[in-house]
């Protein structure tokens, strides 16, 4: 049993903080357990392929001279202008008014994989077996499933990470957990100079503390978006 909000109610999302991010795959691992089947193609052989709709890439930064690894997990950012919708020539690809939330609809793609190539942040996948695109969906059959118990109603990504550090909720609401470690941690949006206005927002790694002097990182129009550019090999 399902209850939908009113169009333009709500603008979900997730926060994803680099700097917690401990690199371990669980967000990977359940939301392809949870959004089965996927496609796994020859898993143990020389070349294997498949479906995964949250991957976790991993980088060593310098900064400052000194090293340290930044976990980057990518899934779909549920832009508020997505080119994979209006670059879809059957209209499978499309924005819910409801929530914001950027779907496929199975039964009208095919498979022509001009999503994939219109998207910038890598985030749609062809699925082999099925012969269409897949995506994130933020999980829609959880957080709006009225049988689970309310404290579950979240994507399975942000269910299972052992180190809190994704956070689901609703933008458009400024008390929501979302919205306030945005404006706190000076949450950022991917590649904003695209003008696709990503839902989704990571929060910078914070400067570690040493028993040498350290400089602070500098602010976002510094020292992370350079590291943010190094990591997307900009």
């Amino acid at each position: 049993m399902t209850s939908l909000p009113a169009p333009g109610a709500k603008k979900l999302g997730l926060v994803i903080d680099l700097d917690i991010c401990v690199g371990c795959h669980a967000c990977a691992v359940h939301c392809k357990e949870w959004n089965a089947p996927l496609s796994d193609l020859d898993p143990y052989g020389a070349e294997p392929d498949g479906v995964w709709l949250n991957r976790v890439h991993s980088f060593e930064v310098e900064d400052e001279g000194c090293g340290r690894m930044v976990h980057f997990p990518r899934s779909c950012l549920h832009c508020a202008e997505p080119a994979c919708v209006t670059v879809c020539p059957t209209g499978a690809s499309y924005k819910r008014a409801e929530d914001g939330i950027v779907l496929v609809n199975e039964d009208l793609c095919i498979g022509c994989k001009l999503c994939s190539w219109a998207c910038p942040y890598g985030a749609r996948e062809f699925d082999v077996d099925a012969g269409v695109m897949k995506k994130c969906t933020l999980c829609i059959d959880r957080i709006y499933n009225e049988a689970m118990e309310p404290a579950a109603r979240v994507p399975a990504c942000v269910a299972t990470c052992p180190a809190s550090a994704r956070h689901f909720g609703d933008f458009n609401d400024p008390q929501s957990n979302v919205s306030r470690l945005t404006a706190e941690r000076g949450g950022y949006d991917l590649m904003p100079e695209l003008g696709y206005r990503p839902t989704n927002k990571y929060l910078p790694p914070r400067a570690r503390r040493t028993s040498a002097p350290q400089a602070e990182l500098p602010e976002a129009s510094g020292g992370f978006l350079g590291w943010l550019d190094k990591l997307l090999g900009g």
